[in-house]
């Protein structure tokens, strides 16, 4: 048997392959923990092997805005070109949706929840994001069918919707279809999409399913206005799984599983503090390198209530 001096230290292992194995991590650990066990250590949770995935999207909600975009702007960097999915929420600010935008070269899935974006701001971008292939644009109550249009216009690839609203924005508002027609003529290839409580009617429902003939799961939950034949639906389309309008569960357990390593913002110091003992001098990509929060949901799954207190108390009855 070989001796201790046999044994290979884990700071001699190449950056990349540190990467690989720190991507397992919580981000808390990443940001507060791995940077100051030793500098190649620091170096490498640095690198992009480690940022290709960043979901900020429970940190982020209710987050001060200046504090939010120094975030993103310093997990993007680290990313090098190499972000493939990115999931946040209340992102307020033009100049933050543009840096997004000028670094997706690389991204395939885009969750912009309760973003304060407007039609203008995605004529701006959207041509930027012409990989995205899934995009989650739920509760932006600033964006219309303009902005919808544009997207698919310029998403060419995009498989995947999420247009959920939630229940109190729409509530006894009348319904109009001019989004779902949007959906329909501009995003053919999508094979799921959410619009749960949303303000489609039943023609709406029709001519996205009409016009997207590789449809294969469809969430319309509290969407009062629609009415579906299930007979004609299984005839006509045997492979479409549909979700409502009626909702079994308005509020269960399972909405923040995902989120169940994430601690107190509170007792990070990455965004106003420094990196601690170590220091990596990275003048490629990193300015500002000791801040985190990743591990992206794959799962296309939707959320009644994120971001909302006692949700229970307020939700509306049922029609």
């Amino acid at each position: 048997m070989g001796g201790v001096s046999d044994l290979r230290n884990w700071d001699e292992l190449i950056p990349d392959a540190l990467g690989v194995i720190f991507i397992n991590l919580s981000l808390q650990e990443r940001v507060t923990v791995i940077p100051r066990v030793c500098k190649s250590w620091a170096k490498a949770v640095t690198g992009p092997y480690c940022w290709q995935e960043i979901d900020i999207n429970e940190w982020s909600n209710g987050c001060k805005p200046d504090k939010l975009d120094r975030m993103l702007e310093m997990l993007i960097t680290r990313s090098s070109g190499s972000l493939k999915k990115l999931s946040v929420s209340d992102v307020q600010t033009e100049r933050i949706f543009t840096f997004i935008a000028e670094n997706a070269c690389s991204l395939r899935t885009l969750r912009l929840q309760r973003c304060s974006m407007s039609d203008s701001i995605v004529e701006h971008i959207a041509g930027r994001l012409s990989m995205i292939s899934f995009l989650d644009v739920s509760y932006c109550i600033k964006i219309g069918a303009s902005a919808l249009e544009i997207i698919g216009k310029n998403c060419k690839l995009l498989e995947g919707l999420c247009r959920n609203m939630h229940p109190l924005d729409t509530a006894g508002k009348p319904l109009q279809d001019d989004e779902a027609y949007a959906i329909a003529t501009t995003m053919p290839k999508l094979k799921h999409i959410e619009l749960a409580y949303h303000l489609v009617s039943t023609s709406g429902v029709l001519k996205i399913l009409s016009h997207c003939p590789k449809l294969e799961y469809l969430d319309q939950r509290g969407c009062w206005g629609v009415t579906l034949d299930n007979i004609y639906v299984k005839q006509k389309f045997p492979k479409l799984k549909v979700l409502g309008p009626f909702v079994l569960d308005t509020y269960g357990n399972d909405a923040w599983d995902d989120y169940s390593d994430i601690s107190d913002s509170s007792e990070w110091d990455f965004v106003d503090g420094g990196m601690g003992e170590y220091d990596v001098d990275d003048n490629d990509s990193n300015d500002g390198m000791w801040d985190d929060e990743g591990s992206l949901d794959d799962e296309l799954q939707f959320r009644f209530y994120e971001g909302i207190e006692d949700a229970a108390m307020y939700w509306p009855p049922s029609p």
